[in-house]
């Protein structure tokens, strides 16, 4: 890889190459949902050890969006994306070729640590893009976060229904493949460095920790909530973090710089990013259980994983639509604006909801609803974050809030399995959610988004929009910003 570009690169071919690569890294997440029924049976395991499939991938992304982010910041971003999207083809190359568990799981795991392609590709945005380009690039791009996991649905489910299920990963390679020759040909290598030498220890802690305390997260269903293997990694996954959180105050080329996270802009925003994402991910687990319900509940509407698919894919569109709407809103108004009207509108989607199950077309306004709240936030966040932290690690604090939305998924799978396992109703040989249950888990992800709004209020006002700040590649203090000393 050459260290600069031979050509200059436009606005809209760095932008459409880092929305490409979104959309397609985020297709991951969804990749295998349509065949998670089958796991079991086409990887000769037991149903426990199947879900590791499912597992590693959100457990990878987890671990690997703040280092991406640290080292794009030193060493360069456009060669962490050629790196990731190198990772993620040959993760599904791994699984394509696979009829067991471990080969697909360790396939399944390094197409999650394609993750940090998105946070780093929004760093990108920072650095190459014009001031009157970025707010609406970033919202683009913030948007292929939603985008792929919607389209990934009914796309794979249709791969599933009429051909074998290792075309879905031959598929992934492909698009992997075109998204690497894109960004190493037509990506500029960005010139800003942070100085210093890669904080292995802190890397090793973070990951170690993260791993410790997602763990019971994801699996405790299946281990039990009180077990002594969910509580004890999640008390060895605290200490550990409490040790890295020290030893990052201490080092002094750190890894996330705690004392930049610790800004009031940055801290509330990323503790916003977990509800919201708490709240995007219920509805990917819920609407699509409603919709494939039996009829004879009385409640389900009886649609195959297919037609489950196509139901929730025009949500995927209402984010990537609503992009420029969230841009122009940030201009105007504040990225901070733009977040409370995002948590706003998914909670009135979750609650719109709680009477809009009877009929296919009510479950599609719901998604559609919420999806536009999703949209709209995830356009704001990096938005507010970038404004609060140097140029010089953009990278990392969008890894670092990426991060965040990722622990919001991993607790949503958690809870939402939770609640539906704990109210059902049996039919015939098997038991299936109840329509209580259904209605539950609305209800806790209103709260979530009412959560997020609450915690939107107490980042503080600003008085230009984000986005205005950054002339070219931002150069606006972003102390002054975050109203910091």
């Amino acid at each position: 890889m050459s260290a600069r570009t031979p050509r200059a690169t436009g606005p809209g071919t760095v932008t459409a190459v880092i929305a490409l690569s979104g959309v397609v890294v985020s297709l991951m997440q969804t990749l295998v949902v349509p065949i998670v029924p089958q796991l079991p049976r086409l990887l000769h395991a037991g149903s426990s050890d199947a879900s590791w499939a499912i597992t590693a991938t959100l457990l990878a992304a987890a671990v690997v969006t703040p280092l991406s982010g640290r080292l794009g910041d030193m060493y360069g971003k456009r060669k962490v994306m050629v790196a990731s999207l190198t990772v993620l083809v040959a993760g599904s190359v791994l699984c394509a070729v696979s009829d067991s568990l471990i080969p697909v799981v360790a396939g399944r795991t390094l197409q999650g640590l394609a993750t940090g392609v998105i946070p780093v590709g929004i760093s990108i945005l920072r650095d190459e893009l014009p001031a009157a380009r970025v707010g609406g690039a970033v919202a683009l791009v913030s948007a292929t976060l939603g985008v792929g996991g919607a389209i990934g649905l009914p796309l794979s489910a249709a791969i599933v229904q009429y051909t074998h299920w290792h075309a879905l990963f031959w598929l992934a390679a492909a698009l992997g493949l075109v998204c690497l020759v894109l960004v190493a040909a037509l990506l500029p290598a960005s010139p800003r460095r942070a100085p210093g030498r890669f904080d292995i220890p802190g890397a090793l802690g973070l990951a170690a920790g993260l791993v410790c305390l997602l763990l019971p997260v994801t699996k405790g269903g299946d281990w039990g909530w009180t077990s002594a293997a969910t509580l004890g990694l999640a008390a060895g996954g605290a200490a550990v973090l409490a040790l890295w959180g020290v030893h990052e105050l201490r080092v002094a080329q750190p890894l996330v710089d705690l004392r930049v996270t610790a800004r009031r802009t940055v801290l509330f925003t990323n503790l916003a990013s977990v509800l919201v994402g708490f709240a995007m991910y219920a509805m990917s687990l819920t609407l699509p259980q409603l919709l494939q319900s039996p009829e004879a509940t009385g409640y389900g509407l009886g649609r195959s994983t297919l037609a489950a698919g196509l139901a929730l894919a025009p949500g995927g569109l209402v984010m990537m639509a609503l992009s420029p709407v969230s841009a122009r809103l940030t201009a105007r108004h504040g990225a901070r604006t733009t977040l409370l009207t995002g948590a706003a509108v998914i909670g009135l989607g979750y609650g719109a909801g709680l009477f809009l199950m009877s009929q296919v077309w009510q479950i599609v306004v719901t998604a559609m609803l919420v999806s536009a709240g999703v949209g709209i936030a995830y356009a704001a966040m990096p938005a507010l974050v970038m404004d609060a932290v140097p140029v010089t690690e953009t990278a990392s604090a969008n890894g670092v809030n990426a991060l965040m939305r990722s622990i919001g998924t991993s607790t949503s799978s958690a809870v939402m399995a939770a609640i539906l396992a704990n109210s059902t109703m049996r039919l015939g040989p098997a038991e299936v959610p109840t329509e209580h249950g259904f209605r539950l888990t609305y209800l806790v992800a209103m709260c979530a988004a009412a959560g997020a709004l609450l915690l939107t209020l107490a980042v503080p006002r600003v008085r230009r929009p984000a986005t205005a700040q950054n002339d070219g590649p931002a150069r606006a203090d972003p102390q002054a910003a975050a109203g910091q000393p």
